[in-house]
């Protein structure tokens, strides 16, 4: 059966599954995004909102009224208007009297309506309490002029507004969140000022670009104090595309050598970020920090002391880790996502939103002033009707007294419309009576001003556009207030390292040829001096501080750090690196390094081929290491050796044949990983596997002597002897004298 066939069996209607679920969920994606989770461009109010606000004025809860029970609200709202769950309902309307939440409330609560450190803490609806601010009035003031369209509401008993008529560009003034099927927005508030600022700037100069709005909206403005430090550029681009983020960081200050934080980015719970300042603290990894208070009251609605340890702790490093570490700076998506004129949802930047709501607000103050101008032409009409009444009320009495259809009558014998005969007829005698012809004519003259002023507004775009220049002044003048959320500059957070946040001692980490490790006090340990496991014996020690990393490496050439402090005593044997650490299968370890991370080092192999590294770039931050050395097969890793000087230093390199080779350690690559270049062999050819292979290299400065070691015996070689060794990088080199051919070690003889 084709897809797009329909037929009717047995009373059934039939048609593919596929086709059947394809529509089934676009109708409920579309549902979804256009009546539940995106925001109109108009009032930048989602369905739900709408419906609270426009229920609430119609229970007469204004401003100026009294506060009446939230569960009589939300009852109104579903059982007229949206008919889904209560607790989402109260939840939605909750949101909108939240002060911490709204950047301009909407709706005055009294009761329990959550904290900042808890906004889902509410009271129940029975026990809450709501009234419209003033601000709402922003959306309701021309409701019942005409200025937008109605539609029936579930049931069809009732009707309700499409958009409320909003005075003010509320989608970015108090942003919107949602989540849509296969989309989702988040508009960030704004302030009022700048916002109209923006406005009116459109109005004057429909070509202004971005960068002119942007003169009066530099960013966003939340309903906290908290800094915006999202660099100027990163702000441009939100505006631009439509899509971005926004960082904020709170704000402290310094008291008595105490550290005073006094605004909190958006929705950010101070006790939640003491918890996450006391696990560090816990954890032992925030020694800089004694105490914390939570000192928050009415007058100060946030107040969170931060107690460091001593008065020369650098208080800006401890909040810059605990703004890296904490929520203490927090990052918020912005995507400018919302319904248009159009009823199409779209990414909009912030010129199309102004562009697209001055002419949603062009279009509304047209309606409201034809809508005037139509009442006024009517009262005018029954106001003529009345006139000729009151000037032939003898008349008028005597045809009504005579006249068993008085009103045709009328309209013949006065000429007037059958609309003004029924007002005439309507009119109590006794009202007409009272009439004097000098107030219709008053009443007359007054709406003859008005309709040509209407008219005359309705006809000239000038002036209705200054009409609305005029009208945002007059709002921004009584609603705006001044920015919340300054825009700063401030360097990046960065988190406290390990030397920052342990205690700086000197230790000594020893390596025992069967890969255990331990630490000792002091750079004055003497490895050989310790007891070794049975067939185990020392190998090479590390002499660095406690706070720093000890870096191993292994015969695979792979790296590996730990922190020194997480090292087990030198009193005992110490403990198995491969309980810390995990090699790969049959590699062990063959060195370890410590010292400060911008130490050089010649990382090199018994083939020949090396290359210089910093100490940092051998930290691996897993268990398993990090590649290093690239080997090649039978070859084996040399001892990493210090470099001192890398511009200055001489490094002397002997293989097994007796063969010494000297030049500058600069002619060496700095790789972060790899084989290297080659540092020894025979021009053209590589060492023989198996064979040839470098056996020891040195570090010389300028001026220094060198010591070969074979066996028993010993030379010394002062620099000019050693020039003879001197070559390219790469050369063969020269032999040695006999008997020191075979060489063991070659050491700095100063």
């Amino acid at each position: 059966m084709s897809s797009t066939i329909q037929t009717l069996v047995e009373g059934f209607e039939q048609l593919p599954f596929k086709s059947f679920t394809e529509k089934a969920y676009l109708d409920y994606s579309m549902y979804v995004i256009l009546d539940r989770a995106l925001p109109h461009i108009g009032d930048g109010m989602k369905p739900v909102q709408r419906r609270i606000v426009y229920a609430m004025s119609e229970l007469g809860l204004s401003a100026a009224s009294k506060h009446k029970k939230s569960a009589r609200t939300v009852g109104d709202v579903l059982g007229k208007f949206h008919p889904h769950g209560d607790s989402a309902c109260y939840e939605a309307m909750v949101l909108m009297a939240q002060p911490f939440s709204y950047r301009y409330p909407l709706i005055d609560g009294q009761g329990n309506w959550g904290s900042q450190d808890d906004p889902k803490s509410f009271a129940a609806m029975r026990y809450t309490e709501a009234k419209l601010t003033p601000y709402a009035q922003v959306l309701l003031q021309e409701l019942g002029q005409g200025t937008v369209e109605w539609q029936p509401n579930f049931d069809g008993s009732l009707k309700e507004p499409v958009v409320l008529p909003a005075r003010l560009p509320n989608v970015l003034l108090n942003g919107a969140t949602g989540i849509a099927v296969g989309m989702a927005t988040d508009i960030p508030p704004h302030n009022l000022r700048e916002v109209v600022g923006a406005a009116v700037h459109l109005l004057d100069h429909p070509d202004a670009d971005l960068d002119a709005l942007l003169a009066f909206i530099p960013g966003p403005d939340y309903p906290c104090d908290a800094e915006i430090i999202t660099p100027a550029d990163e702000l441009r681009r939100l505006y631009q595309t439509g899509l971005g983020s926004v960082r904020m960081r709170a704000r402290f200050i310094k008291e008595q050598g105490e550290i005073v934080i006094t605004a909190l980015p958006h929705q950010v719970s101070g006790a939640r970020v003491l918890e996450q300042i006391a696990a560090q603290m816990q954890a032992k990894k925030l020694p800089l920090v004694e105490d914390l208070r939570d000192e928050s009251d009415h007058e100060n609605p946030i107040r969170l002391v931060i107690v460091p340890r001593s008065n020369r702790v650098d208080l800006e490093r401890v909040m810059s880790h605990l703004f890296a570490t904490t929520d203490l700076e927090k990052s918020y998506r912005a995507n400018l996502n919302l319904i248009g004129l159009d009823g199409r949802p779209a990414v909009k930047n912030l010129r199309e939103i102004l562009v697209e709501w001055l002419s949603f607000r062009t279009e509304t103050v047209r309606r409201r002033l034809q809508y005037r101008l139509d009442k006024v032409l009517e009262r005018l009409h029954l106001l003529d009707g009345l006139l000729i009444a009151y000037l032939n009320i003898d008349e008028v009495i005597r045809i009504i007294r005579s006249e068993d259809e008085p009103k045709p009558v009328l309209m013949a014998r006065f000429g007037l419309s059958e609309l003004q005969a029924d007002y005439v007829l309507d009119t109590k005698l006794r009202q007409l009576a009272r009439l004097e012809e000098m107030k219709i004519r008053a009443e007359q003259e007054a709406l003859e001003k008005e309709r040509a002023e209407l008219e005359q507004t309705l006809a000239s775009p000038a002036r209705l556009k200054k009409l609305i220049k005029q009208e945002l002044q007059a709002d921004a003048q009584k609603y705006g207030d001044e920015r919340r959320s300054t825009l700063v500059q401030r360097a990046a957070a960065e988190a406290l390292g390990e030397e920052d946040i342990n205690p700086s001692e000197p230790v000594t980490v020893v390596l025992s040829k069967m890969g255990w490790v331990r630490s000792g006090k002091g750079h004055d340990l003497d490895p050989g001096s310790l007891t070794y496991k049975s067939g185990d014996a020392f190998l090479q020690a590390a002499r660095l501080r406690s706070n720093q990393q000890v870096v191993f490496l292994d015969s695979s050439g792979r790296s590996y750090s730990l922190p020194a402090h997480g090292l087990p005593s030198a009193r005992g044997h110490g403990e198995p690196l491969t309980g810390k650490l995990t090699p790969p299968p049959g590699a062990h370890f063959v060195a370890v390094l410590g010292g400060e991370a911008e130490d050089w080092y010649l990382i090199a192999s018994d083939h020949g081929y090396g290359f210089l590294i910093q100490l940092k770039d051998l930290y691996a931050k897993n268990k398993a290491g990090k590649a290093l050395l690239s080997l090649p097969q039978g070859a084996q890793p040399l001892p990493p050796l210090r470099v001192r000087d890398p511009e200055q230093d001489l490094l002397v390199a002997a293989t097994s044949e007796g063969h010494l080779l000297m030049f500058p350690v600069q002619e060496l690559p700095a790789l972060n990983k790899g084989k290297g270049n080659k540092i020894i062999g025979i021009p053209g050819a590589r060492l023989k596997a198996g064979e040839e292979r470098v056996c020891a290299l040195a570090t010389l400065a300028e001026g220094e002597g060198l010591r070969v070691i074979s066996g028993k015996r010993h030379m010394g070689l002062k620099q000019t002897d050693l020039e003879a060794y001197r070559g390219e990088r790469g050369r063969r080199g020269h032999k040695l004298p006999r008997g020191l051919q075979r060489v063991d070690a070659l050491e700095a003889d100063g």
